[in-house]
């Protein structure tokens, strides 16, 4: 039998209303909660100890799948813990899907009111415009944390406008550029064959009690090491133990010294602010599968925000939605994905039936 309108009961003109007006705010709180647009996608805790506060990303790296790292980051950030994070992607001009390593990066404004940033970046080459946007944001004494490649996240080439932020800068003034001034290191040379050797991470024991390591046990990752000596002063974290083997329990490499992994820093700004800087050389894809190496990353967030009390060794750190990195490389990545294709909290990062790009582009 089929109801028709005369079968409905009789609920007024004002009660209708009132439902229609519910299921509009029901939509529009929805959309709060997830948006997109061309270059980013935004994602919008409900409740927590980030609300009213705005984290930034940016992903464009060539190699280490910042693009999965980021946004997977991202979703942690605002549904366990209640931040807007916003993450914004190097793109495909001819068709707007994302392109890991592409300098079509647009969006940068939304730095003006962002109150942390996060980067994973590589050999940028930035518009003037957009550039101005991130620099404002360095000069304001805004506080970023850095991801593997991010040391080496801009090649501007001579006579433009922000070369100093070159990873290569020859001058005195801002010696190799952004990553070594800011972060505290610039690209020196890998420390560790990618796909043959892992490593181990271990605590600097004379820095143990710091906030950034509570709860920080067991970290693994697959990303091979950096060479690194952070400028002073840089407080040394984690050191890496190189691997002959991809699993936790090879052999150690003897041939390599500890290196610098995970460091912290105060950076004097042009406002005289000084900014908290939290660097690591890794951050892959598959390394932030690590428990303990993702839990590092929350707390990062926590402390570069001066939310240091707020740093429990039992805070969440489980992945919101499905996450499916790809095994990092310069080709590889997922192919024909916009960023309004990871909106929610359950669209998958990566889509694992996406085409893969077997060539570097």
């Amino acid at each position: 039998m089929t109801a028709t309108t005369q079968d409905l009961p009789d609920i007024g003109t004002s009660a209708l209303r009132r439902l229609s007006l519910a299921a509009c705010l029901l939509l529009l709180v929805a959309a709060s909660s997830f948006a997109a647009d061309a270059h980013s996608v935004v994602y919008e805790g409900e409740s927590g100890i980030g609300a009213g506060k705005h984290i930034v990303y940016i992903a464009s790296d060539h190699e280490y799948r910042g693009e999965e790292s980021l946004p997977a980051l991202a979703r942690i950030m605002a549904k366990r813990y209640g931040f807007k994070c916003t993450v914004i992607f190097g793109l495909d001009p001819s068709d707007g899907t994302i392109l890991p390593g592409s300098s079509d990066i647009a969006g940068l404004e939304v730095l003006k009111d962002a109150d942390l940033l996060i980067i994973f970046m590589r050999f940028i080459n930035l518009s003037d415009e957009e550039m101005q946007h991130f620099v404002d944001y360095v000069d304001r004494g805004g506080p970023i944390i850095g991801l593997r490649t991010s040391t080496h996240a801009f090649q501007i080439p001579p006579g433009r406008k922000f070369h100093q932020y070159d990873f290569r800068y020859p001058g005195d003034e801002y010696s190799m550029g952004f990553g070594r001034q800011v972060l505290g290191e610039t690209w020196v040379t890998h420390y560790g064959e990618n796909h043959r050797q892992s490593s181990i991470l271990a605590i600097e024991q004379d820095n143990k009690e710091h906030p950034v390591l509570r709860g920080v046990k067991d970290m693994h990752t697959q990303a091979g090491g950096y060479t690194a000596y952070p400028l002073a002063p840089s407080t040394v974290l984690v050191r890496g133990i190189v691997l002959n083997g991809m699993s936790i329990d090879s052999p150690v490499d003897t041939s390599k010294e500890l290196m610098p992994v995970v460091w912290v820093r105060e950076y004097a700004s042009q406002s005289s602010v000084k900014a908290r800087i939290f660097a690591t050389t890794q951050g892959a894809s598959e390394d932030i599968l690590n428990e303990g190496y993702r839990r590092l990353l929350v707390n990062a967030h926590l402390w570069c925000l001066g939310m240091d009390e707020d740093i429990k060794p039992e805070n969440p750190v489980d992945f919101v939605g499905a996450y499916n990195p790809s095994p990092f490389k310069f080709s590889g990545y997922r192919r024909g994905i916009k960023p309004s294709d990871l909106a929610g909290w359950d669209s998958p990062i990566m889509d694992p039936d996406a085409p893969v790009s077997e060539t570097k582009k």
